[in-house]
């Protein structure tokens, strides 16, 4: 017997994808430092860490950027991690004005924490369940209203 395909009903998702303009420093970065290598080998030794160093310092660029923020099937997932909705207590924005006194000396240490630098905005989500050691949930998103207004339909 065959099981019927769970459909998948999303009230929000988004990719904190890196902005353009922070490519560019890690590629330099990466090109100068293969240089400096090139500069003292000949031969193989010359033209390897260009083969090497520039795809890896975009290999690091996309998966730094690979992190997802989604609100769907009756949980709030956040990179990896996933709560169920039933457990979503207070929600709070910090605008990207607020994120040093959201990230400053009042962080519980238990908290869950996903903070990308390039995004302006966090949401931070108190956890509802008394099983749970997390007191709350803090991301960074582009869309702080979108993920609020999803937190509250779910």
């Amino acid at each position: 017997m065959g099981q019927t395909p769970s459909t998948v009903r999303t009230a929000h998702a988004e990719r904190l994808y890196v902005t353009w303009y922070w490519w560019p420093l890690p590629l330099i970065a990466a090109g100068l430092l293969a240089a400096e290598v090139h500069m003292g080998y000949p031969g193989v030794r010359a033209w390897l860490p260009y083969v090497v160093l520039l795809p890896l310092a975009l290999l690091m660029i996309w998966r730094a950027g690979r992190t997802r923020v989604a609100v769907e099937d009756g949980e709030l997932r956040v990179g990896d991690a996933r709560l169920p909705l039933e457990f979503v207590g207070e929600v709070e924005v910090f605008p990207k004005t607020g994120k040093r006194a959201a990230l400053g000396p009042n962080l519980d240490p238990a908290a869950y924490l996903l903070h990308k630098g390039w995004v302006g905005p966090l949401v931070r989500v108190r956890v509802d369940d008394p099983a749970d050691p997390t007191p709350y949930w803090l991301f960074s998103t582009r869309h702080p209203e979108r993920v609020v207004a999803a937190l509250k339909k779910g």
